[in-house]
C-alpha cells in the first residue's frame, strides 16, 4: 500500500518506480539513452536552444508573470557594487567590481515545468472526497506547501517534494527527437490532434521510443524573437500549433511512446485555451495527463527554429540534447538553457 494513495488516476504511473518516487518517468531516462543521445553527435555542432530570459517580453503571455530583474548588490557603505572602485575601501587596491542579483519569475522565458507544477483534485484516499494532490499522491499543503490568502502573498513556498532540483540531479541528457509542426502546419494557430501528428510522423520517418525527450517545433519562438521583447496580443494569440490536450488517442500516443519529457517552443505545449467541455474537466488537459498522471516534465518557449531547420536540411531527427535546470531545491518551475548537439 502506498502511504499517501490507496487509488490512482487511471493510466496513471503512480507507485510503478516507488512509493516514494518524484521524477516519473525520467527513470527511463537511462545510461543507454545518454549512449543514444551521444551516438547521435556526427558534426560537433552545438544549438543554444534557450530564448534569452527576457523574452518574451511584456506580460502579454502571463500576467503573473514578469521579465526578469537585475540590480547591483549593495555593499556596507550603502553603495552600489557596480563600476566599484575598491581603493574606496582599501587604499591602493586597483580592483573595479560588479557583482549583482537577478529577481526572476522563473517560468517566465524558456524553462522547465516540475511535476509539482500542475497537479489535479482527486480521491486518491477512495473515501468519496477529492483533494488536491499530485503525482505519484503527494499532497498539497503538506509536501508542497505556501501561502494560501492575499494576506500572506509574499511569504515563502516550497515543495518538499517533486521540487525542481530533481531534474538538475538526474542530469536532463539524453536522446532528443524533433518533430517539425511548423514545416507541415506552418504559422497558423491550430490544435494537433493524434490524425494530424502520427501523419507527419509518417511523413518524416520519426520514431519515438522509450526515454526520448520529445520537441515539438512551431515557430512560435522564433517569432517572438522578431517582436523585440514587444509581442503583440493580436499576433501570438493566434499564432502556431499546439497539441489538442482534448484528444484521447492522441494522450494515449503519449503514454504508450514512452517518452520521458515533451517539449515545445510555444506558451504551453498544449493549445491553450483547451477546446470547451462539458461537465468537470482539466482547464490544461495535457498537462493534467502528463505532470499529474505520467510524470512527463514539459519544457516550454524553447527556441527550436535553428536547430529543426538545420535537422530538416540533413535528413535527420534526432541529436544529444542536454538541458538541465536551475537545481534551486523547492520551486516548481525552472529556467534553462538547453544545448543540442549534432
Amino acid at each position: 500500500m502506498n502511504p499517501r494513495w490507496s487509488r490512482r488516476p487511471e493510466g496513471s504511473t503512480w507507485g510503478d518506480w516507488g512509493a516514494d518516487d518524484e521524477i516519473g518517468r525520467l527513470n527511463l531516462l537511462t545510461p543507454e539513452k545518454v549512449r543514444q543521445g551521444v551516438a547521435e553527435v556526427r558534426e560537433g555542432l552545438t544549438f543554444c536552444l534557450s530564448l534569452p530570459l527576457d523574452y518574451p517580453g511584456g506580460n502579454v503571455l502571463n500576467p503573473r508573470r514578469h521579465p526578469p530583474r537585475l540590480t547591483p548588490t549593495v555593499r556596507a557603505s550603502g553603495r552600489p557594487t557596480m563600476n566599484f572602485p575598491v581603493c574606496e575601501e582599501v587604499p591602493d587596491a586597483t580592483d573595479v567590481i560588479s557583482d549583482d542579483l537577478a529577481v526572476l519569475h522563473l517560468q517566465y522565458s524558456t524553462q522547465w515545468d516540475g511535476l509539482c507544477h500542475v497537479g489535479s483534485l482527486f480521491d486518491a484516499d477512495g473515501d468519496g472526497r477529492a483533494e488536491p494532490v499530485y503525482y505519484n499522491g503527494f499532497r498539497a499543503g503538506r509536501d508542497i506547501t505556501g501561502p494560501a490568502t492575499p494576506e500572506e502573498a509574499g511569504r515563502p513556498s516550497h515543495a518538499k517534494a517533486l521540487g525542481i532540483e530533481r531534474l538538475a540531479e538526474r542530469g536532463m541528457q539524453g536522446r532528443g527527437v524533433m518533430i517539425d509542426l511548423h514545416a507541415h502546419l506552418g504559422e497558423a494557430r491550430s490544435a494537433v490532434g493524434y490524425d494530424t501528428l502520427q501523419r507527419i510522423l509518417d511523413t518524416d520517418g520519426v520514431v519515438v521510443e522509450p526515454g526520448d525527450m520529445v520537441c515539438l517545433h512551431t515557430g512560435f519562438a522564433e517569432r517572438l524573437l522578431g517582436m523585440n521583447r514587444a509581442p503583440d496580443p493580436e499576433v501570438v494569440h493566434r499564432l502556431g500549433a499546439g497539441l489538442d490536450g482534448r484528444d484521447a488517442r492522441l494522450l494515449n500516443w503519449i503514454t504508450d511512446s514512452g517518452l520521458c519529457a515533451l517539449i515545445a517552443d510555444n506558451y504551453a505545449v498544449e493549445a491553450y485555451p483547451a477546446r470547451a467541455m462539458r461537465g468537470c474537466c482539466a482547464t490544461l488537459p495535457l498537462h493534467e495527463h502528463c505532470l499529474f498522471k505520467l510524470g512527463v516534465n514539459l519544457g516550454e518557449l524553447w527556441h527550436l527554429t535553428p536547430l529543426a531547420s538545420w535537422l530538416r536540411a540533413n535528413g535527420r531527427s534526432r541529436f544529444l540534447l542536454t538541458a538541465p535546470p536551475l537545481r534551486l531545491p523547492g520551486a516548481v518551475g525552472s529556467p534553462t538553457t538547453p544545448i543540442a548537439t549534432v
